[in-house]
């Protein structure tokens, strides 16, 4: 979700101005993927390279997140959304935990959209993050290296119970990662649009699924040619 700060920019907006537009965006497409029936999204909210940020926009990204559960927890309940938020919560305020267990705790048997947020992560990290795990287990004997697989190693990642993404779409004309699922993504579709985030409206999003829908997917394999 790129773009916030140029879209304030270009209007002469302090960078505040452009996430307070991007949270609108955010609701705005989660009803649209509530609405169709889409069975995962995920949202990249806040990295774990935005600590480097300065503190003043730190604490408003804080207290728009904070906002955001306040104000849509209960909505988001109603259309039987799930929501679960991936990434390290050591870092955050304790409130800011407390909000989160309450929003995974008061969702948890919704069997609506699985909204994930992925907050305070990085991919690296995770990766990281589950290559200690692992390790650590085989050291004190409870794990044979040689029985290490992806599959294996995947439960060991934030996402352990989601399925890998199909599509990521990248907003803002910047064409990278950024460290979002890094694991997760290897046969993912991408897709990098020019508009800023706070601009990216329900149309777009219906359009890119339908240009997914479109793309032919090999998981690295050839599709069988047609027979005459």
């Amino acid at each position: 979700m790129d773009g916030n700060g140029r879209w304030a920019r270009k209007r002469h907006l302090p960078r505040a101005a452009g996430h307070v537009a991007g949270v609108s965006t955010v609701r705005e497409i989660v009803r649209a993927a509530s609405d169709i029936g889409l069975a995962n999204l995920t949202l990249y909210a806040f990295s774990s390279e935005n600590w480097k940020r300065p503190a003043s926009e730190i604490s408003h990204l804080m207290g728009l997140f904070r906002a955001y559960f306040r104000g849509d927890l209960d909505e988001l309940e109603e259309r039987g959304v799930r929501v679960r938020i991936i990434g390290n919560r050591k870092r955050v305020e304790d409130d800011i935990r407390a909000m989160i267990e309450e929003a995974e705790h008061r969702t948890v048997a919704n069997a609506g959209l699985n909204l994930t947020f992925a907050f305070d992560y990085g991919g690296q990290e995770e990766i990281a993050a589950a290559a200690r795990e692992l390790a650590r287990a085989a050291a004190e004997g409870r794990l044979d290296p040689e029985t290490i697989t992806p599959e294996l190693f995947a439960t060991r990642l934030f996402t352990h119970g989601l399925p890998e993404p199909d599509l990521i779409i990248r907003t803002s004309g910047e064409r990278r990662m950024s460290n979002f699922l890094l694991w997760q993504s290897a046969y993912a579709e991408l897709m990098f649009v020019e508009t800023l985030w706070p601009d990216f409206s329900r149309n777009e999003f219906l359009d890119a699924l339908r240009k997914f829908g479109e793309r032919n997917r090999r998981f690295g394999g050839v599709v069988p040619e047609a027979v005459a």
